[in-house]
C-alpha cells in the first residue's frame, strides 16, 4: 500500500458503522417497567411530551423499555481516536429458541412470514 492510499494518509474524518445485535429474555417484566419508567421520569434532558410518550409506551410494551437503558455514549466512552458521531438504536419483540444455533436465521424466517 502507497502512502497515498494508506488510512493515513486521507484526510477528514473517517466514520465506522458498528452494528451490534443482542438478544435479551426478559425475566421479571413488572421490574424492568419500573425501572425504565423511574430512569424516564428522572431524564432531565426530556421535554414533557417526549417524556408522556415514553411513558405510554412502556406501560403499553415492555419491549420499549429496554432502550431506555442503551447508551451508546459509554460503548464508546475511553477508547482514545473516537467520537460518537450519531446513535439510533431500537428494541423490538423477536422469536428466538436458544436451542437454535441459527436463530439469526430463525429470526429472518418468522419476518419473512
Amino acid at each position: 500500500m502507497t502512502s497515498e492510499t494508506s488510512p493515513t494518509a486521507e484526510t477528514g474524518p473517517r466514520y465506522v458503522r458498528l452494528q451490534i445485535e443482542l438478544i435479551a429474555e426478559i425475566v421479571d417484566e413488572k421490574a424492568l417497567q419500573v425501572a425504565a419508567l423511574e430512569q424516564v421520569r428522572a431524564d432531565e434532558f426530556l421535554e414533557d411530551d417526549e417524556r408522556a410518550e415514553a411513558v405510554a409506551a412502556i406501560e403499553i410494551d415492555p419491549t420499549g423499555a429496554i432502550a431506555h437503558f442503551v447508551d451508546p455514549v459509554a460503548m464508546l466512552e475511553g477508547i482514545p481516536g473516537i467520537e460518537l458521531a450519531e446513535a439510533t438504536w431500537e428494541s423490538q419483540p423477536v422469536e428466538y429458541d436458544p436451542e437454535n444455533e441459527g436463530w439469526d436465521e430463525y429470526d429472518s424466517e418468522a419476518e419473512a412470514r
